[in-house]
């Protein structure tokens, strides 16, 4: 419904953020050019038919990278180093959710993590997810990224920190409000080069033509005083690899 009134004001084009904005205005319009931002598999999800080439009135800029993922272990590993336990928060009503586990449960041995995936959809189940984890030693805790546990940070953080367990997470705003640490793409960045593909549309270039393109500025967040409180020491190696430390 929200998209067929979106296109009754007959734009020139469209930026979509998310697959379920993607898809459900790429299933509304054949014509009217798409530009999406954020979203994990878009050939899995049936808006664009490869990366290189996507074809018809779409093209965009997906977050996921695998990179990602080794770097979330790796952070946690060099931080916490007895950690072997690691608790995966998830939408499991999201289907990037899939995307972005599969990558987690694909690195993970590697760096000798067991991993416990659990899906959340609200509050209540956070808190449960967070307080089972805690039960037993050696836990940390990865939140993909989700509507979800955005909404829900400020709790996600709190309880992470009543519990002292390390965590990591998606965006910069975990660490500006009190996350341990936050490991991702830059979002302004990438809404930056998204502005880029709906000008050259605009100026007469069709998105089928456009490859679909990934991240290509991470940043690694440190929140300095959350890692005294948790009694962990930072190694002069995530220093040296953070973009931003805050005290």
């Amino acid at each position: 419904m929200l998209a067929q009134e979106l296109l009754k004001l007959q734009p020139d084009a469209i930026v979509a953020c998310g697959g379920p904005a993607a898809i459900a205005i790429v299933q509304a319009t054949h014509s009217v050019p798409i530009v999406f931002v954020q979203v994990v598999d878009p050939v899995s999800l049936g808006i664009v038919q490869n990366l290189a080439r996507p074809g018809g009135n779409v093209t965009g800029f997906t977050h996921f990278e695998l990179t990602i993922v080794r770097k979330w272990l790796q952070a946690l590993k060099d931080l916490a180093p007895s950690g072997t336990r690691v608790a995966v928060i998830f939408d499991p009503d999201n289907p990037a959710s899939a995307v972005w586990l599969r990558g987690v449960e694909t690195v993970a041995p590697s760096f000798g993590m067991r991993l416990t995936p659990t899906g959340v959809r609200d509050a209540p189940e956070i808190e449960r997810a967070i307080e089972a984890l805690a039960r037993e030693s050696n836990g940390a805790l990865i939140v993909l990224p989700n509507p979800v546990t955005q909404h829900h940070r400020e709790l996600t953080i709190a309880f992470a920190a009543r519990y002292r367990l390390p965590a990591i997470y998606p965006y910069r705003f975990y660490a500006e409000s009190g996350g341990l640490m936050s490991y991702g793409f830059d979002v302004p960045e990438m809404y930056r080069r998204s502005a880029t593909y709906v000008d050259r549309i605009l100026r007469g270039e069709s998105p089928g033509d456009l490859p679909v393109q990934a991240p290509t500025k991470f940043e690694l967040i440190i929140n300095l005083k959350t890692a005294k409180a948790l009694g962990l020491t930072v190694p002069s190696s995530i220093f040296a690899a953070a973009d931003e430390v805050i005290d």
